[in-house]
């Protein structure tokens, strides 16, 4: 696989929350920081967006965005106007659109929900908007996919959830694509676009176990090694070794989750013929060695078993 789709694997995305909204005249919506990535299309209409200390950025049809780690924000038919409040409007709200004064715009718009452990490898690489225009090559696809997910959402049909949650993997990975296409954004998401790092990445992600050197990278690219080591570094944000450490690291911690593997099962699988070296590195990446990690995961189990709506998380 290559490494957005490894990424992917591990982010597990666990719903697709979504709904229409529709407007008309002149009108404003208040909605609370939210600390998730959220999307959201105009399908008629136009209006503005505005993040809180941000510049209102103008959303015409066809346009699409995300949101991460959003802080407070406003839609409406111009900045000016005084806002009321959204959450008010979305629990007042019948089935899964909101009808506000009337219909001249409207969007769909929703949230991802991951499982939470491994949602900072994608979000910190995220800056807090991206705008998609109507008039980039990849917002034809981005509509057709939020079209089929509105549909979706309002049939109510058996499987729904399970369909919504492809549509959700698809709308996002289209929308990273072409963010990236756009412009070099920065850590592991900008560096796949650069065809020497980004080639790397791939060999790095393709065989994890490899006891990979960073001179036989950098051969691999055709670029002397202190070059290749700087690029790698400007570009990911960490030097090739710390990042396939950390790799391992993530999967490791997902393998442990799951359960099924002892710890040395588990080093073996990511490249470590010594249990001690693989505890040594898990603990400095993740501050607790890897029997202690899976310990407070069997604690956690059981406290859940009896805590009802208690969450399986310890970072």
């Amino acid at each position: 696989m290559d490494p957005l789709s490894d990424v992917f694997g591990l982010l597990q995305v666990k719903a697709v929350l979504s709904a229409r909204f529709e407007a008309g005249g002149d009108w404003a919506v208040h909605f609370a920081p939210q600390p998730q990535i959220k999307f959201g299309a105009a399908l008629r209409g136009s209006c503005w967006l505005t993040l809180h200390g941000g510049e209102p950025c103008r959303l015409e049809a066809g346009d699409t965005y995300l949101m991460t780690n959003c802080p407070t924000y406003v839609l409406a038919s111009d900045p000016s106007q005084p806002p009321v409040d959204g959450s008010a409007l979305y629990a007042s709200a019948e089935g899964n659109a909101v009808h506000y004064i009337g219909n001249d715009t409207v969007l769909l718009a929703g949230s991802f929900l991951f499982d939470e452990s491994n949602v900072a490898l994608l979000m910190d690489v995220l800056p807090a908007l991206i705008h998609i225009p109507a008039d980039n090559p990849a917002s034809k696809v981005l509509r057709e996919t939020l079209h089929l997910l509105d549909d979706e959402l309002g049939a109510h049909r058996m499987g729904t959830s399970i369909v919504t949650s492809r549509l959700g993997d698809i709308l996002l990975i289209q929308a990273l694509r072409a963010y990236v296409a756009s412009r070099a954004p920065a850590g592991w998401l900008g560096a796949l676009g650069d065809p020497k790092i980004g080639k790397a990445l791939r060999l790095m992600h393709a065989d994890v176990r490899q006891n990979w050197r960073v001179g036989e990278l950098a051969a691999s690219d055709g670029m002397s090694r202190s070059d290749f080591a700087r690029k790698f570094k400007d570009c990911v944000g960490l030097p090739p070794l710390d990042y396939l450490i950390r790799w391992r690291m993530h999967l490791a911690r997902d393998a442990l989750r799951k359960g099924d593997k002892s710890v040395a099962a588990i080093a073996s699988s990511i490249g470590y013929s010594s249990e001690g070296a693989f505890g040594n590195a898990f603990k400095r990446i993740f501050g607790r060695a890897p029997k202690r990690y899976w310990a407070r995961l069997e604690d956690l189990d059981r406290a859940a078993e009896t805590t009802p709506g208690m969450s399986r998380s310890v970072g």
